[in-house]
């Protein structure tokens, strides 16, 4: 992975009024409109380009069923990557329309798309749905300069941040010594900025007194690593950087939210923490698996979170969200009589994808007893290298999977929805059995097979999988699924 220095951010904010307004004579009611604006804000910086995107709010009394939202970049930028959103490109002119998560935006509601461009030119010429996003004049192609920032120096101190029931961090060596020095029902507080570094914790909280670190959007960790030499096992060496974004080890009872994770080799790794809890947190641009609940870190939470681009390095090991490990790798994260019992973990209401290169959900064996509820998947992206071509995987046992709605569209490689394999384990478990779907809506693009496949019955006899007909496929070669569906 390339190394990046961090540089300030700049923030535009381009205001669009898009008001579609009947207007009548005397004693004509308007009619209700949205009235959209379009805010453009850098979140990364680095020498060669940039990431960032636009925040589009409804300033209207009636609901957008769709945006587009069109700009121009300099000669010497080009939009090289980009998220929640359907990009079409002519030349410098590029056009993003809302992805199928996104699209209808409230009264006061908020949508969100991002990208990545190469050179520093910012985007001009923008416009909403046609029109003008300074919501006057005509829009000019003419491209503005790119504008050129200079590297700030940042002074550390290795002075450890004030202790007490709220910590507020506002440099990587503050935060690195902030968990590092975590306690009982503290809370952590980022302040927006960049942080890299290596930001571990093997602090403990309790059901009682959890920990709590939080921040906004724009408080984003990047770890450059990896460095050093690694132990044979992941655990926290001195001298080795494990290249992850956030590390909990041995550190059950924490809640992370608000924040964002990218630029990193993993983003959020879990390793015998259980009842951690991840909210509304955002991971990206990372060069394996977004989200990883290891070494039986049980009972946890992960809702109401965005993950897209993953698998930048090892495209076979890029899951959005991994729980547990495989039976391969018990050896090192099977801890509980050798097996990594990741069980009772909560996947609640997330938007994943696209360009997730594996699974968006990776399910192990071994794993019990699981609820992967409201997600959003956009299956753009998944690249099927190492049988990574389903929204989800499931080997696990006893999991509910239901209300979730899950996309397809080209580029990509999809085979099924959701599909079970019965992994093969000692001790012997009924890995793949016993799970049960409903509510789930499929629309597999005229790509994918079924929107659910059970790759055994006989193998789950005594535990069978269960398919209601409350699930619901479009665009599927075959079908709903490929046993008999239950009422």
């Amino acid at each position: 992975m390339s190394l990046r220095k961090p540089v300030f951010l700049g923030v535009t904010t381009i205001s669009a009024a898009v008001a579609v307004l009947a207007l009548g004579g005397p004693g004509t009611a308007r009619a209700a409109a949205p009235d959209l604006s379009a805010t453009f804000a850098r979140s990364s910086v680095w020498t060669s380009g940039y990431s960032g995107g636009y925040t589009i709010t409804n300033r209207g009394d009636a609901a957008a069923a769709g945006w587009t939202v069109e700009f121009d970049l300099p000669a010497g930028s080009a939009v090289t990557g980009s998220w929640s959103s359907v990009r079409t490109q002519a030349g410098p002119h590029y056009r993003f329309t809302n992805a199928g998560f996104n699209g209808t935006v409230t009264p006061g509601g908020t949508a969100n798309f991002g990208f990545t461009v190469t050179g520093t030119g910012l985007p001009v010429a923008c416009t909403v749905d046609g029109v003008p996003c300074d919501g006057g004049g005509q829009v000019t192609t003419t491209p503005v300069p790119p504008t050129t920032t200079t590297p700030t120096t940042t002074t550390t101190t290795t002075t450890p941040p004030p202790t007490g029931d709220v910590v507020d961090v506002s440099t990587a060596a503050q935060l690195q010594a902030a968990l590092a020095d975590a306690a009982p029902g503290q809370a952590i507080r980022l302040a927006a900025g960049t942080y890299h570094g290596s930001f571990v914790t093997t602090k403990a909280g309790t059901a009682a007194k959890p920990i709590r670190l939080s921040g906004p959007a724009n408080a984003v960790l990047i770890n450059d690593g990896p460095s050093g030499d690694a132990p044979d096992c992941p655990v926290p060496t001195a001298g080795w950087d494990s290249g992850y974004g956030l590390w909990l080890f041995g550190a059950p009872y924490w809640t992370l939210s608000g924040f964002t994770v990218q630029e990193s080799k993993k983003g959020i790794v879990a390793d015998n923490s259980p009842h951690t809890t991840i909210d509304g947190v955002t991971v990206h641009h990372i060069d394996e698996e977004a989200v990883h609940f290891r070494r039986s870190s049980a009972d946890s939470v992960l809702k109401n979170s965005t993950i897209t681009y993953t698998g930048l390095v090892q495209p076979g090991y890029g899951e959005g969200v991994y729980l547990g490990s495989a039976n391969s790798n018990w050896g090192c994260h099977g801890n509980s009589g050798g097996v990594d019992r990741g069980d009772r973990i909560q996947v609640l209401d997330n938007h994943i994808g696209p360009f997730v290169a594996a699974e968006p959900i990776d399910v192990k064996e071994g794993t019990f007893d699981g609820v992967i509820r409201g997600n959003t998947f956009d299956g753009r992206g998944i690249t099927g290298e190492n049988s990574a071509d389903s929204w989800i995987d499931v080997k696990g046992i006893g999991y509910t999977i239901e209300g979730n709605t899950g996309t397809f569209a080209p580029p990509g490689v999809f085979a099924n929805g959701y599909e079970n394999h019965n992994t093969s384990t000692s001790p012997s478990f009924d890995n793949g059995c016993g799970n049960v779907w409903r509510g789930n809506k499929s629309d597999l693009g005229g790509v994918g097979e079924y929107a659910i496949r059970i790759s055994s019955v006989s193998k789950c006899a005594a535990r069978p999988n269960v398919v209601y007909a409350s699930n619901t496929v479009t665009n599927a070669r075959s079908g709903l699924t490929n046993i008999p569906v239950t009422p």
